[in-house]
């Protein structure tokens, strides 16, 4: 069985670790570029989304590498998310290729059907094989997000800009190579070290902003031109409340203990929207009540035409909260110039409602 995938973020690291450890025949597509967004594109509907487009020509190049497997992460509800593997299905055959389709549905089937997929796909390993494989492969992936929240506080107080990130391409791949548990919590350990000791300014006071939206154009850097790390370029420390590990520790563990994180997000959401529009909509209205306080601004990410983000964004612009945010809407056309301008002028913004903040504050002294 030789399995293709499509890419989030690093997750492909993960599931790396995981397929290696029961010696499945994994076909990693390259990493998303024009040429995997040109292939999803040319073969989408027009008015579907950048996930759909980029996640569909990772498929493609997974068949032409040769995988007759290929599995999907599929879900419920009002997203356009629980339409992906059909119309996917549709489209690969269409073309030609020949292949067995399975859909993960991620809200429905959860741990339990994680570990049935893995068991499947492993040519039925012992529970034991598959739990432990999984376990790695978790490991691996909380080690990679807890460096990257490192790095997103380095990137904006750095002196040598590109420091961290450049440390931080190396740490992907040292964790990548890890083959063991103990090889692997070195890496993590040394890293952030590493990062720790970067030269910094230390009369920076950088401005804190936060990233919210839509669950892949947030996590994947491809499809948001690494918004992250311009950011960072212009002394902005990023925060984001979705990383892959911590996603999967609420939505597959502490979803069964009645901890879901999103209920908190959900209640204080709850003055403006009272229900579920799918997506992440309801997470984005509620994250940006519950951190107004916290950021100096907020940037919306969300695919074009994806309708969940789109109610998020007219009710946010309607809140009582006094925090700017910008929306960015990510698709095929979106140019690397044109969000540079906006980000840069954004970030006067930021800039100028610091000041009159810190005047109006020293002048009530």
């Amino acid at each position: 069985m030789r399995v293709g995938i499509s890419h989030l973020g690093n997750l492909s690291i993960m599931i790396k670790a995981w397929a290696q450890r029961l010696g499945g025949g994994l076909i990693l597509p390259p990493a998303n570029s024009q040429h995997t967004l040109s292939l999803g594109a040319k073969y989408s509907p027009e008015g579907l989304c950048l996930p759909f487009k980029l996640s569909l020509g990772n498929l493609i190049e997974a068949c032409e590498l040769g995988a007759d497997t290929l599995v999907i992460a599929s879900g419920a509800g009002i997203c356009r998310l629980g339409y992906y593997a059909k119309t996917q299905e549709q489209i690969l055959r269409d073309l030609g290729y020949n292949f067995e389709m399975i859909s993960l549905n991620l809200s429905k089937d959860r741990l339990l059907g994680l570990i049935k997929l893995s068991k499947r796909l492993s040519n039925n390993a012992s529970w034991f094989r598959v739990i432990s494989a999984l376990r790695f492969g978790i490991a691996k992936q909380i080690a990679m997000d807890k460096i990257e929240r490192v790095v997103q506080k380095v990137r904006a107080v750095e002196q040598v800009k590109g420091t961290a990130n450049r440390l931080y391409a190396k740490a992907i791949e040292a964790i990548d190579n890890a083959d063991d548990y103990h090889t692997l919590k070195k890496v993590q350990r040394d890293y952030i070290d590493q990062l720790n000791h970067v030269a910094k300014d230390t009369q920076a006071n950088p401005l804190i902003v936060g990233i919210i939206g839509e669950f892949y154009v947030t996590l994947e850097p491809f499809s948001n031109l690494n918004i992250e790390s311009e950011l960072g370029k212009l002394g902005v420390e990023v925060r984001r409340r979705t990383f892959i590990s911590a996603w999967g520790k609420f939505s597959f563990f502490f979803n069964y203990l009645g901890l879901d994180e999103k209920s908190k997000i959900h209640k204080a959401a709850l003055p403006y929207l009272k229900r579920d529009v799918g997506g992440d909509g309801w997470e984005t209205v509620g994250e940006k009540v519950l951190h107004a306080k916290e950021y100096d601004g907020l940037i919306h990410l969300a695919p074009f035409t994806c309708m969940p983000e789109i109610v998020a964004q007219n009710i946010m612009s309607s809140t009582k909260e006094n925090i700017p945010v910008l929306t960015i809407l990510c698709d095929e056309q979106m140019n690397r110039t044109g969000m540079l301008t906006r980000l840069e002028a954004f970030v006067d913004l930021l800039k100028s409602r610091r000041r009159a903040r810190n005047n109006t504050q020293h002048k009530g002294r």
